[in-house]
């Protein structure tokens, strides 16, 4: 986007032009803001009532310590009544005290009201802080909503109403579009039908109501682009069969259910079969539950040399040096390209020292200062001209692609898998999309960058989320973003990422989800029927699959896949608004059960393929091993993500996993020509470990200090020397 002075020098049309557009953006962001803060400050209502319980219950430990040993006395007393065949009010009376416990009733009493609380009244009670923001928004945010959405509107209209004319009491036939009828209840005085409605409760849940409806999609703002109707994220109607023909399963329901449910049949008999005769290795069923062993480590010791051989003789680098020889290879730098012109730079190094600038956190100013024949000024141009969503994603696609060419990455892998995982970064202040408390974390403020890595540990993609968001939405968009094929993909998450609607939906697109659940052996496997052909899995059996869901709402299951094939819309997106629902809609209700479904075949590879656990495993450690070099090339500024917007912000992710992504491509370069050197000596270099050798060492790179250009670039087919002691045979070829 162009500096706001430039207006001048644009032709008076094209000036016309521009400001016109220029207001329909700001609208639309604008709006987008609006509902954004809105959603954020209805929750923090409700936030702040369910940390107030949790306070009183924290304040009370003491007291529920002691009656929970009342409890337990009691029921301790009457099952040895029970035993003996005594009187147990005598022996109640006599072990415990028949008048402590009604003492204690009244306390039981208060903690069971306290647990039973609905979060309305708590919410009710910063009414006045709701009041600082919502007569204003719902008077000036222009409504929709679909069939069923009437109820809403007609409330919001009332409240409207109210505030105009200054009125304070409810009427009595006020509309009621709450889900829970407990709110129904609890919004009339005495609970009654014809109570009087409270009108500090009414407008608390009529609010956040509407706060629901709006993340659901079934209720939507004319000019957002976050905030729109839900089947406006879908294709047309008219457009579904011609993406739903790329889709690997059938449009026939019917005839997808037979041939799932004979499958399923089928695996659950094998399972129940060699569960039964102890031939799973690693699982057991003990006292009703499952016993998973974990995996054994898949590196031996030998392949751990190997890689310590081979990084120390990488070359020595700086930061500035590698990423040049990365651009001379592969040409990344030319994808920055001028905004305006669609020329690239005709100087690369201001554009990958302000790539830097975003990568290691040290910002515009100060890596002018610590780059040589570099000022401010060419690094703010290059950032605001040349430095954009689009064209980080073109560079690091390039990048990503010649690393998967090179023949020593296909050591890693066929390229047919990948990984996901989240990673923290602490923001030391409340900036925009940091999570303000959340339990993984601790309380101090933050932002996550949840991270694709292929199984060639190409870094493919990286999206910046909220501290306390779950990740499983954002799981299919770095395969779906990276065009990744779907035909034999495998994915490995952690439990974070794992919910039956990511399986549902990697399912209908063709992926593989092997997702590592920490609580897998708790939850149970489905059938498409009732059955007792298994008694020896009736444990870990749970309810039948609801097939009369997924039949009737398959039509629409195709048509929000084909839509994500499509990308007509994120799957992050759609995973979100179908969370919204306070209740279920028949969409989400069938997304799960077909979740469901595909979680018990997942669950019986799980258990029957040691191998697949293995692979699993190393996948996200392959992960893990990214996380430990972010860490190192983000060190300024202690690591904290200080950009108070979210452009500025996701420039740092985006520059940082592009680092990331040229330094795994150099050292795989660098790698395999080490390799070559051992083989040249006479050392062994045994085919089967290479898969064991990280390309993300960065202990031989210069990641601080000044960023210094190489005056002598190498040009292909130039290489640096490698790291030999001299006297080597060979040191200098």
């Amino acid at each position: 986007m162009a500096p706001a002075y430039m207006i001048d020098r644009f032709s008076r049309l094209r000036r016309r032009a521009t400001l016109a557009a220029q207001v329909l953006e700001l609208q639309a962001r604008l709006t987008d803001a609006a509902v954004d803060l809105f959603d954020k400050l209805v929750g923090t209502l409700f936030a702040k009532g369910r940390r107030g319980r949790q306070r009183r219950y924290q304040a009370s430990a003491g007291d529920v310590g002691r009656l929970m040993g009342l409890f337990g006395g009691t029921i301790s007393a009457l099952q040895a009544a029970r035993e003996r065949d005594a009187d147990p009010f005598a022996l109640l009376d006599e072990t415990v005290g028949w008048w402590r416990l009604l003492q204690a009733k009244p306390q039981v009493d208060a903690f069971a009201e306290l647990a039973r609380t609905d979060p309305l009244p708590a919410a009710g009670e910063k009414y006045a802080t709701l009041r600082r923001f919502a007569p204003v928004f719902i008077d000036r945010i222009e409504l929709r909503a679909a069939a069923g959405g009437e109820s809403l509107l007609a409330a919001i209209a009332l409240l409207r109403e109210l505030n105009r004319t200054g009125r304070r009491d409810v009427p009595a036939d006020a509309p009621m579009p709450f889900t829970s009828r407990a709110w129904k209840r609890l919004v009339r005085q005495g609970g009654g039908k014809d109570g009087k409605i409270d009108r500090r409760l009414y407008e608390t849940a009529v609010v956040a109501t509407l706060r629901d409806r709006l993340r659901a999609g079934d209720v939507w703002v004319d000019g957002s682009r976050a905030w729109r109707r839900f089947d406006a994220y879908l294709l047309p109607e008219a457009d579904v069969a011609a993406h739903a023909a790329g889709l690997p399963v059938e449009r026939d329901v019917d005839r997808y259910l037979a041939r799932r449910g004979e499958g399923l049949e089928q695996r659950l008999e094998r399972f129940a079969r060699r569960l039964d005769g102890g031939q799973l290795e690693g699982v057991s069923l003990e006292g009703g539950r499952l016993r998973v062993a974990p995996v054994a480590a898949a590196t031996p010791e030998a392949a751990k040399a190997l890689d310590r051989t081979l990084d120390a003789l990488l070359p020595r680098v700086r930061i500035t040096e590698l990423l040049r020889e990365v651009d001379v290879r592969t040409g990344f730098a030319s994808r920055f390209r001028d905004l305006r012109t669609g020329r690239a730079h005709d100087r690369p190094s201001v554009v990958l020292a302000a790539v830097l600038a975003d990568a290691t956190n040290r910002g515009l100013e100060r890596m002018a200062n610590a780059s040589p024949g570099i000022t401010h000024a060419q690094l703010a141009w290059a950032h605001a001209w040349f430095l954009s969503e689009e064209t980080y994603k073109a560079a690091l696609a390039t990048i990503i692609a010649a690393h998967h060419a090179h023949p020593f990455a296909r050591h890693r892998g066929d390229g047919t898998a990948s990984s996901s995982d989240g990673q923290f970064f602490r923001s030391g202040r409340r900036v925009r999309g940091a999570g303000a408390v959340n339990a993984k974390y601790g309380p101090e403020p933050g932002l996550r960058v949840y991270t694709h890595l292929s199984d060639r540990y190409g870094s493919f993609h990286a999206k910046l989320i909220s501290a306390t968001a779950s990740e499983a939405p954002h799981v299919l968009d770095g395969l779906v973003t990276a065009g990744a094929d779907p035909d034999g993909h495998a994915h490995y998450t952690d439990t974070g990422g794992a919910t039956d609607h990511v399986l549902a939906l990697c399912h209908l697109l063709g992926y593989r989800f092997v997702p590592r659940i920490r609580d897998l052996r708790d939850r149970r496997l489905g059938a498409l029927e009732r059955t007792a052909r298994f008694p020896a899995l009736a444990p870990i059996l749970g309810r039948p699959i609801r097939t009369d869901v997924i039949r009737e709402s398959w039509d629409d299951l195709i048509r929000l896949a084909a839509s994500i094939q499509a990308r007509a819309t994120s799957p992050s997106a759609m995973l979100k608004k179908l969370a919204a629902y306070k209740r279920q809609n028949r969409l989400d209700l069938a997304l799960g059960e077909l979740g469901r479904l595909e979680r018990t075949f997942f669950t019986l590879d799980w258990l029957e393929s040691p191998e697949l656990r293995r692979r699993c495993h190393a996948g996200l450690n392959k992960s893990e091993t990214r996380h430990a070099l972010a860490q190192a090339v983000f060190a300024h500024k202690q690591g904290r993500i200080a950009d108070r917007t979210l452009g500025s912000q996701e420039h740092r992710t985006s520059g940082l996993n592009l680092v990331i992504a040229a330094i795994a491509y150099w050292n795989t370069v660098y790698l395999d020509r080490a390799a070559d050197r051992l083989r040249g000596r006479g050392e062994g270099v045994p085919e089967h470990l290479l898969p064991h050798v990280s390309p993300l060492a960065w202990g031989h790179i210069a990641l601080t200090g000044d960023y210094l250009r190489d005056s002598a670039a190498v040009d292909p087919p130039g290489f640096r020397p490698l790291n030999e002691p001299p006297g080597y045979l060979g040191a200098a070829a």
